[in-house]
C-alpha cells in the first residue's frame, strides 16, 4: 500500500497531544492510522479500559486503507490530512521509484514477445508441417499480439476501475505498462515487415530480405499501421511517462483497454487463414469486433470527456475548452486512424453479411 508523503510526521511528534501523559482518559489524542505515513487525524481516546485492545488490535481505531495498489494525491498538491506539498508519490504511484524496475520490465517485455513469437513458430512446425513459413509466421503474430492485448486490456480495466478521482488518483499499472508497450510496439513493426516480406515473396516478388527495396515496399504498404506504432513510441511513451506529470492515470487505462477489440480482430484473421470465413463463429466473430471497435476505439474518447467533465463539475461539451489544448490534439490524432479503420470494419462486415459465398470467395 502506498501513503503520501506528508511534512506531518515531525510535527505530530512535537505536538502536545502526542508528548502528553495520559492523566484524563478520556482527553484528546492523536492517533496515527497505520498504512497512512505522513496523514494524521484528531480522535477522542479511547476508554482506559480498552487500552489492551487498542494495543492488540489497532483496526478498531485505524482510518479505513486506501485501495492496494492506489494513491490518491488531491487538488492542490495536498495530500490528506498533511500540509500541502508538490507531489503525493509512493510506491503505488510508480512515478517515484529508481529507474530499476524500468529497465526490469523493459528487458522482460524485450525478450518476452519475440520469445513468445519463435515459440509459436516452432509449435506451429512440429504440429502442422504442412504449413509454409508465411503460414505459420502469420498466425504465431496473431497469436502474441492477442495475449498483448489480453494483458493491456486486463492492465488498463484494472486502473479505470481503481481510480475513483479520474485526474489525481495513481495506479502503478498505468506507469509500470507502457515499459511493457513499448518493445511490443517495436517488436510488432519487425514482425509486419516479416508478413509483408513472406507475402511478397509468395506471390513471386523477389526482394531481398532486409533489403531497402523491400523495406521501402513495407513502409509504403502498411504506412499507416507503422505511423500509428511510431506515434505511440515517440508521442505517447514521453507524454505519459514525464509531461503529464502525476496526473491522469484513469485515461492511461482508458487508453490500454482500446486493445479489447485486438483478440476478435486476430481471431478473425486466423479463421479466414483456416478457411472458415462462411462459419457461424466467423459471423459472429464479425459482431463482436464492430462491437468492441466502436465502445472501446471510438465511444472510449466522448466517455473520457464525459468523465472529466463528471470530475470537475461542467457539462462534456465545456471540456474541450478546459483541457489543454495538446490535450485535444493528442485525442484527435489517436481517434483519426481508429475512424478510418472502423470505416473499413463497417465495409467488410457489410460484404460478409450481404454477400453469398460464392460472392466471398471471390
Amino acid at each position: 500500500m502506498a501513503a503520501c508523503t506528508a511534512g506531518a510526521n515531525s510535527s505530530a511528534a512535537s505536538s502536545p497531544a502526542a508528548s502528553s501523559s495520559s492523566s484524563s482518559s478520556m482527553a484528546p489524542r492523536r492517533f496515527r492510522a497505520a498504512g497512512h505515513a505522513g496523514m494524521r487525524e484528531d480522535r477522542p481516546a479511547p476508554p482506559a479500559g480498552l487500552g489492551a485492545w487498542l494495543r492488540a488490535g489497532r483496526g478498531l481505531w485505524e482510518k479505513p486503507r486506501l485501495k492496494v495498489g492506489v494513491t490518491s494525491c488531491r487538488r492542490g498538491g495536498a495530500c490528506w490530512g498533511g500540509a500541502p506539498t508538490a507531489r503525493c508519490r509512493g510506491p503505488a504511484a510508480g512515478g517515484g521509484g529508481s529507474a530499476g524496475p524500468m529497465w526490469r520490465t523493459l528487458a522482460v517485455a524485450s525478450a518476452f514477445f519475440p520469445g513468445l513469437f519463435a515459440l509459436c513458430v516452432r509449435a506451429l512446425r512440429w504440429a502442422a508441417p504442412g504449413w509454409s513459413i508465411k503460414d505459420r509466421v502469420l498466425l504465431s503474430g496473431r497469436l502474441v499480439s492477442t495475449v498483448q492485448a489480453t494483458m493491456a486490456t486486463v492492465s488498463g480495466l484494472t486502473v479505470v476501475l481503481s481510480c475513483e478521482d479520474v485526474v489525481h488518483d495513481r495506479h502503478w499499472l498505468a506507469v509500470e505498462y507502457i515499459w511493457v508497450l513499448v518493445p511490443y510496439m517495436t517488436y510488432d513493426i519487425y514482425v509486419m515487415y516479416l508478413c509483408h516480406w513472406h507475402k511478397s515473396l509468395e506471390k513471386g516478388i523477389a526482394e531481398r530480405k532486409h533489403s531497402l527495396t523491400s523495406v521501402r515496399s513495407f513502409l509504403l504498404q502498411e504506412r499507416l499501421m507503422v505511423t500509428h506504432h511510431l506515434f505511440i513510441l515517440i508521442v505517447l511513451t514521453p507524454v505519459t511517462q514525464h509531461f503529464r506529470g502525476e496526473l491522469g492515470d484513469f485515461f492511461v487505462g482508458c487508453i490500454f483497454t482500446a486493445e479489447l477489440s485486438t483478440p476478435f480482430v486476430s481471431l478473425g484473421k486466423i479463421l479466414m487463414q483456416l478457411k472458415m470465413q462462411d462459419t457461424l463463429l466467423h459471423k459472429v466473430n464479425g459482431i463482436l469486433i464492430l462491437v468492441t471497435f466502436f465502445l472501446c476505439r471510438i465511444l472510449l474518447f466522448p466517455f473520457m470527456y464525459a468523465a472529466y467533465g463528471r470530475q470537475v463539475g461542467i457539462p462534456v461539451y465545456m471540456v474541450p475548452f478546459r483541457i489543454p489544448l495538446h490535450c485535444n490534439i493528442a485525442n484527435a490524432s489517436l481517434i483519426a486512424p481508429q475512424l478510418y479503420w472502423f470505416t473499413l470494419i463497417c465495409r467488410k462486415a457489410v460484404r460478409l453479411y450481404s454477400s453469398s459465398p460464392a460472392d466471398k470467395s471471390r
